[in-house]
């Protein structure tokens, strides 16, 4: 099966309904993300982060998503916030030019191996060395409801942790060393890192991994 198609068209249609719910660390924030510096925001969605990040005090923030309808919704949800359309890679920047990049459960809405290791490659492009990527994203749950329906897809997606929903939609859980593996192997090294629970798209309750890269060079 081809996951790819599929998660794009989720996004462009049931997916750019939904109410996002994945909160900002805002001890993290300040801990690691200057206000001064160039800030990416990838997979933005309706922008509801990077305004909130614009609110915060970032003076220069800048979000990207594939889903046309997504982005469509945030200019006007966030009128003034700098959200753009993009439906690929390499993202049109250049090397270094973001102080910091933020990938906010991202991965978990992309699937495939091979495109979560091309998003995380490439922010490890356009943030300059010394610069942070912030990745907050879902690990495997280990309750009985999520193992279920992880071992019910398993055969399906050819991964464990893949899944879908009534929806239609795609998702992805991963091994927190996956995590950490991806944002080790394009060039970061991991400062700190952190598991909280948060609310997740389908009104339940779940852990997070939050992991700061320090971009090397």
């Amino acid at each position: 099966m081809e996951i790819r198609q599929e998660t794009r068209e989720f996004w462009e249609r049931a997916g750019a309904a939904k109410t996002f719910t994945h909160p900002l660390d805002p001890e993290l924030l300040d801990a690691y993300l200057p206000r001064d510096v160039p800030v990416l925001d990838y997979g933005c969605g309706y922008g509801r982060l990077t305004a909130e990040l614009v609110a915060a005090g970032y003076a220069d923030v800048r979000g990207v998503d594939v889903s046309r309808a997504l982005v469509e919704r945030g200019r006007r949800e966030h009128p003034g916030v700098r959200i753009e359309h993009w439906a690929g890679l390499p993202l049109p920047f250049e090397d270094g030019s973001f102080g910091a990049a933020l990938l906010f459960a991202v991965l978990t809405c992309v699937p495939g191996s091979g495109e979560q290791r091309e998003i995380v490659a490439e922010l490890g492009r356009v943030v300059r060395p010394g610069g942070v990527l912030y990745v907050s994203d879902m690990p495997l749950q280990r309750d009985r409801w999520d193992v279920a329906r992880y071992e019910a897809y398993a055969d399906r997606f050819g991964t464990y942790g893949v899944f879908g929903t009534p929806d239609g939609g795609v998702f992805r859980h991963h091994e927190p060393d996956r995590l950490r593996g991806l944002v080790r192997a394009h060039g970061f090294t991991v400062e700190a890192e952190r598991t909280d629970p948060v609310p997740t798209l389908d009104g339940r309750t779940a852990e997070r991994l939050q992991l700061i890269g320090r971009r090397r060079g």
